[in-house]
């Protein structure tokens, strides 16, 4: 301070600065996690050539299951007939997942009233194309998934 009681400008200019900066790095270190958190990492696809779905003594006929495929889901029916299929269980209207509706004989998606007939076909609602078809072998009773060619 100076006779009249003031700060000298360097020191008043150099204080400014330095509380200025902690403010900014204090919204900064507040601020990157919290838009971190909001906008997760996209996770890179699990390249997976083949998985099982489980045992086919597991599913009783008309029965649906959702499985893991990589970092996808799928969906598995075993139709009244007893044949399997496999189909992708996210909806590809908005990427929801879909069921198996064993009264309707039908895949659901809940989100919009999306419906698909048991060849994956989009049979109303909103989903603008069919689902995926994945190709089911059966190994014994091991029922197992592979993506068609």
């Amino acid at each position: 301070m100076n006779d009249k009681g003031h700060l000298p400008e360097e020191r008043r200019t150099f204080l400014k600065y330095l509380i200025g900066g902690g403010l900014i790095g204090f919204a900064g270190s507040v601020l990157y996690p919290l838009f971190a958190f909001l906008k997760p990492p996209k996770q890179a696809d699990v390249e997976v050539t083949s998985a099982s779905a489980g045992k086919l003594s597991e599913f009783e006929k008309g029965t649906g299951k959702i499985v893991r495929f990589g970092n996808k889901p799928l969906l598995v029916i075993r139709m009244p007939n007893g044949e399997v299929k496999a189909f992708s269980a996210t909806c590809t209207h908005f990427d929801c997942t879909v069921q198996y509706k064993k009264d309707l004989e039908i895949i659901w998606c809940a989100c919009h009233n999306g419906k698909y007939d048991l060849n994956g076909k989009n049979i109303a609602g909103p989903p603008p194309r069919p689902l995926d078809e994945y190709r089911v072998v059966m190994k014994g009773d091991e029922i197992l998934i592979s993506k068609k060619a």
